[in-house]
């Protein structure tokens, strides 16, 4: 199963974006899906439903971050090759989804939609960009830490 389909399949079983495209690298990051799904459970709905930057994009960088993180505060050229690999994979997103913003994916207004986890119904997952934007995030992910 591919990276992408990983991710559709746990958006669809109604894990958020961020959980989807995280626990997608689960055993690549050296992690039980459980806890890749926990670590990543507060980023979805653009952090928290904040509709701040998409959680698909979280997760994908989650994963950048576990998979070629650096862990030395002295490390210049790691922290500096890090940048540039989320600079370029978050471009990529945006060159294809058109924003990493969750609340311009969706239309929205800053502020708006901001209160309970919507309820998914098959209205939901035809409404919204979101399992483009997981499988997106997972494709790229894959493309660049694999």
């Amino acid at each position: 199963m591919s990276k992408a389909d990983k991710a559709e399949e746990l958006f669809r079983r109604g894990y958020n974006c961020s959980q989807s495209v995280f626990a997608a690298f689960a055993e690549e990051a050296g992690m039980t899906e459980e806890e890749a799904l926990r670590m990543s459970s507060p980023f979805g709905a653009g952090f928290g439903k904040l509709r701040e930057v998409c959680g698909a994009v979280s997760g994908m960088t989650m994963a950048a971050g576990r998979l070629k993180g650096y862990d030395d505060p002295d490390d210049y050229e790691g922290k500096k090759a890090l940048y540039a690999l989320i600079q370029k994979m978050c471009a990529e997103f945006e060159e294809t989804e058109g924003s990493i913003i969750c609340r311009e994916l969706l239309g929205l207004e800053k502020g708006e939609d901001i209160g309970e986890p919507s309820v998914r119904t098959e209205e939901y997952y035809r409404s919204r960009p979101c399992i483009g934007a997981c499988r997106r995030a997972a494709e790229i992910a894959e493309e660049y830490l694999l």
